[in-house]
């Protein structure tokens, strides 16, 4: 069965910060709208965090993530549980920096684990005051 995108309407999502607690400009909701000039801006601090809690059960395969070069993680941890659980981690990430104003999608491929919900944690930002900016999150799988 081909993937498909997991993240919509329904799904709740969660960060860890907003640069200036500027929301308009630079929310969570900046990472799904599938605008090429907005971003979701963390403000500075370390271990930055996405949380994603899907309205039913799915089967994460691939995440894609786009960072403004200058602004991404050396490594993410990805960190999943069903409803109820404690988080499990899934696997670490090693995105690139190529120190561009954009970088193409970086596409992992995942241990498909059913969950409910998904924890992206930047663990260490390219940054040196640790910001994350993030103009793409996909999620792609299976709903169950």
């Amino acid at each position: 069965m081909p993937a498909e995108p997991l993240i919509c309407a329904d799904t709740a999502a969660r960060v860890s910060s907003v640069l200036n607690r500027d929301v308009k400009q630079f929310g969570k909701k900046h990472m799904f709208d599938a605008n090429e000039e907005t971003c979701w801006n963390s403000d500075q601090g370390t271990r930055q965090w996405v949380t994603l809690q899907f309205p039913r059960t799915v089967r994460v395969s691939q995440l894609h993530i786009q960072f403004q070069g200058g602004f991404s993680s050396r490594r993410c941890t990805l960190e999943g549980c069903r409803t109820g659980e404690e988080l499990v981690k899934i696997s670490d990430l090693y995105p690139e920096d190529i120190n561009a104003m954009q970088i193409s999608f970086a596409t992992f491929q995942v241990e498909e684990t059913a969950l409910d919900m998904l924890k992206i944690t930047f663990e260490n930002s390219t940054d040196f005051f640790g910001r994350i900016v993030v103009y793409h999150l996909r999620v792609l799988g299976e709903r169950l």
